[in-house]
């Protein structure tokens, strides 16, 4: 499945513990340089440059950097990414503690290098892109401030770990998901937006929007 224009996944298998994942950061072109949600963890740096290169951009491109909440395999690979880039970096006021080492992750045994946050995100708030606005969704259950981004006028979600992709698009993982009552809220919140085309860090992107998402939410109650 084809994301809109401008709108780059970055399919990745990386190392994570004692195995391999498959994981699916996301570029996203605007005027002044590329937007990259989730930066995966180190030794997935020289794959996202060499695919940025294939796009024809360079790491020197990303002038902001979001990401969606503090998990390991969305986030470890900060600190290096910023050292080589200007990014702003963003993320949900909740995320920004752990991110800046004020706060140990709640999952994992991992320790992040502290990474200051230039802005603290909230719901509603949106990014200008090439294909239009990309509005910040909060959607905390998995992680405390994990966020979701939104695309209206190409009904595109990037739903960050809010929903995964599994044989077509599934719910949270209750074994990764501490909330699981307000990561039930937050799919009904999914539910509310018009999508037509998810994008999963866990299982890439789907043709599968708001019917599926209903759907999930139905089976979670």
């Amino acid at each position: 499945m084809v994301l809109p224009d401008a709108i780059h996944p970055i399919s990745l298998s990386v190392p994570f513990g004692d195995h391999d994942i498959e994981i699916h950061p996301v570029a996203v072109e605007t005027d002044h340089g590329l937007i990259l949600v989730d930066t995966a963890v180190p030794d997935a740096h020289g794959d996202i440059e060499a695919h940025l290169n294939s796009l024809g951009y360079g790491i020197d491109d990303i002038s902001v950097i979001i990401i969606t909440h503090h998990d390991a395999d969305h986030a470890a690979g900060l600190a290096r990414l910023v050292s080589r880039t200007d990014a702003l970096v963003c993320t949900h006021g909740r995320e920004a503690p752990y991110l800046e080492g004020k706060k140990p992750p709640e999952k994992g045994n991992w320790v992040p290098d502290p990474v200051p946050v230039d802005v603290e995100l909230v719901d509603g708030v949106s990014f200008r892109t090439t294909v239009g606005p990309m509005q910040v969704v909060s959607t905390p259950g998995h992680s405390p401030g994990h966020c979701s981004l939104y695309f209206p006028t190409t009904y595109t979600l990037i739903s960050g770990d809010a929903l995964n992709a599994v044989d077509g698009l599934v719910g949270p993982r209750p074994e990764f998901t501490p909330d699981m009552q307000t990561a039930t809220e937050s799919v009904e919140k999914l539910a509310s937006f018009d999508v037509t085309t998810t994008h999963c860090y866990h299982g890439g992107t789907v043709p599968q929007g708001t019917p599926r998402i209903k759907e999930i939410l139905a089976s979670l109650r």
